[in-house]
């Protein structure tokens, strides 16, 4: 992968900035990544809130698990969306990030997820998007 240096200053402000991550597909299984990249994030201080509707209702890490992003309450100022689904999910979920989470300043694809139509729109609001990267991988460089 070529170093993008932009994408790596926009991720050096979000490891520093950004403390509240919903995680959307985020797993009770321990077993899969997106659990692992969840753990990481708590064990280094930011919350996490975990987007799953078949899990909704329930905890995963200790956080109540919400069906949608538009289920968080607005009091919980999320920051970041963290997003563990295929690539053909991703627009659906920046329309509904970017409606309903006031306090959203970036959205993270994790790797192997691209959707670069719903990251233009996602940038023309003025928030940062990271794609095909992994923060469990990226933030320990910047903490």
């Amino acid at each position: 992968m070529e170093v993008d240096f932009k994408d790596d200053e926009d991720i050096a402000r979000i490891a520093r900035t950004v403390r509240i991550v919903a995680i959307v597909g985020l797993s009770p299984n321990e077993m899969r990544p997106s659990w692992g990249v969840a753990r990481y994030l708590q064990a280094n201080g930011f919350r996490i809130i975990p987007v799953n509707p078949g899990h909704a209702g329930g905890t995963i890490l200790g956080e109540t698990v919400y069906a949608r992003l538009a289920d968080i309450p607005k009091s919980a100022h999320v920051q970041m969306v963290d997003i563990f689904r295929r690539s053909e999910a991703v627009g659906p979920i920046v329309d509904e990030a970017l409606a309903h989470l006031p306090d959203l300043k970036s959205i993270w694809l994790q790797l192997g997820i691209r959707d670069d139509i719903a990251a233009a729109k996602a940038r023309a609001r003025g928030i940062t998007v990271i794609q095909d990267r992994c923060p469990k991988i990226e933030f320990p460089r910047h903490l």
